[in-house]
């Protein structure tokens, strides 16, 4: 009894090991612009073979159109156009392996202890509008990136070097590639920096120390070859094979590679997946650090009387898991640890499709709910935004508002306004007296609208501000109205006033 439990309970830890990773992958692809999910998914195919993207393939792109011209699973309203192209679909000779439902219910799932803990530890206390702001900064934070080169600066500064190395490092990190991959030699960023040689040589080495491992590496190989070296396995046959015959690696030759170490091809197969599992990219996984091109998520138009949504899938490369490694499972001739791997890269290949088509999935549901609150916005312009909290919309859509947080950051909704981040529609608010919601938006555009239309020699008071919007029906505090003015970059009546009126 005991060693059974022991082995379900070891089964379970593994399964939790497999499945942590993909989670984390799937909240990545969901949190990541158009722009950046290119990348994301570019890195997923260098590293698994079985993924092939099929984007330029002329009778892929027929049959996309072909389908998209089909109802979307009962989703045939305003936006039936509007789902990505779909993917083909992953070897069958495996159905359960390829069933990811569990894993997506986990992920609506993840927050619903703590929404609990909250709603029994709630109190008797009101919630104010500013409880409200302060909830919003919180979800804004949750998702907020810190660029590669913030995170290796702080770095930096935590070593005790001279400050001709600290200029140095400086330098190597600004000038570090979207992989985190150097892209001057140290003699180059010498002379560029006008440095001693044997300084940015120091500053190099230092850098490859840094965190995530693999940062500051010349090539790929190096960039392994340093994360092998973090996990102490600088001397294995990984490290070994990555030093000596990387040519032969990437072009997967594993006879050939097993009789030039002299081992058996199992160990070289072994010494690949773990070469697999390193991160050929660790500078991704930051921020960008420059002023972005801003690339809308999703578009909103008015076909008639109804809103339109338009999902961008511009950026977003169709996948599918490769039918050369399909026909080779099928003929029989692989070994069992071939199929296993082939299986494994094939499961994995198939949840980055499903969270690529949830991603978009789940934008467009966001999307469509924030239309119907905030009808009046695309009607009209700003003036009439609504209050709009997360969880109103985690509540219809049917995800924790720790899902909504994550898929409205970094995305962009090109409207007949013009375009805005998708946090923008989110806003706490203010009931006016007929009992309507405003947003704290349309409070901040009526209290600048007053200011600016202000008597120049006679400037309103914040009390005087607090008069007028009542006078509008919106009851607010004084201190509330001076927190909006200062957000507006007002400044106060006596420094507004006009003598020369």
């Amino acid at each position: 009894m005991c060693a059974g439990f022991n082995q379900d309970l070891r089964q379970r830890q593994n399964q939790s090991l497999v499945l942590a990773p993909q989670l984390r992958q799937s909240l990545k692809i969901l949190q990541v612009a158009a722009l950046d999910l290119r990348s994301v998914i570019q890195s997923e195919l260098e590293g698994n073979p079985t993924l092939e993207d099929i984007s330029s393939d002329a009778d892929s792109l027929e049959a996309s159109s072909e389908a998209a011209a089909e109802p979307q699973h009962g989703e045939g309203d305003e936006s039936s156009d509007a789902s990505p192209p779909p993917s083909e679909d992953a070897p069958n000779d495996s159905p359960e392996s390829m069933d990811f439902s569990k894993e997506f219910d986990v992920l609506s799932k993840l927050g619903d202890d703590w929404k609990d803990y909250l709603s029994e530890n709630a109190g008797a206390q009101p919630y104010t509008s500013e409880d409200a702001e302060r909830r919003q900064h919180f979800f804004d934070s949750l998702v907020s990136e810190t660029s590669l080169q913030e995170h290796l600066v702080r770095q930096a500064e935590m070593l005790d070097i001279s400050a001709e190395c600290q200029a140095a490092l400086r330098h190597l990190i600004g000038g570090l590639d979207e992989r985190g991959f150097l892209t001057q030699t140290p003699s180059e960023a010498a002379l560029q920096a006008g440095l001693p040689l044997s300084t940015t040589q120091e500053a190099a080495r230092l850098l490859k120390t840094f965190e995530p491992a693999g940062i500051g590496a010349v090539d790929l190989g190096d960039c392994l070859l340093l994360q092998l070296r973090a996990k102490s396995r600088g001397d294995s046959l990984a490290a070994r094979i990555v030093r000596d015959h990387f040519t032969l690696l990437t072009r997967r030759r594993i006879p050939e590679i097993a009789r030039k170490t002299g081992v058996h091809v199992d160990d070289v197969q072994e010494a690949i997946e773990e070469i697999g599992r390193l991160d050929p990219a660790p500078g991704r996984k930051f921020a960008d650090d420059n002023n972005r091109v801003v690339v809308p998520d999703v578009a909103v138009e008015k076909d008639g009387d109804e809103w339109k949504i338009i999902l961008n899938n511009d950026y977003i490369p169709r996948l599918r898991i490769s039918n050369t490694y399909k026909e080779m499972i099928a003929r029989g001739s692989l070994t069992k640890q071939e199929r296993d791997y082939l299986r494994e890269r094939m499961r994995s290949g198939k949840f980055i499709i499903n969270s690529i088509e949830q991603r978009q999935q789940t934008i467009e549901r966001i999307t469509r709910e924030i239309i119907k609150v905030q009808r009046d916005f695309f009607e009209d312009g700003v003036h009439k935004l609504r209050p709009l909290t997360m969880t109103q919309i985690a509540d219809v859509v049917g995800v924790h508002e720790t899902t909504v947080s994550r898929a409205i950051a970094n995305k962009y909704i090109r409207t007949p306004h013009g375009v805005f981040e998708m946090k923008f529609f989110f806003t706490p608010g203010y009931e006016n007296s007929t009992g309507e919601s405003v947003s704290n938006k349309s409070v901040k555009e009526m209290i600048n609208e007053l200011v600016t239309l202000e008597d120049k020699a006679r400037p309103l008071s914040d009390q005087e501000l607090v008069v007028k919007l009542k006078e509008k029906g919106i009851k607010i505090a004084r201190r509330t109205v001076a927190k909006y003015r200062e957000e507006l970059g007002l400044l106060p009546s006596n420094l507004r006033r006009d003598y020369t009126v």
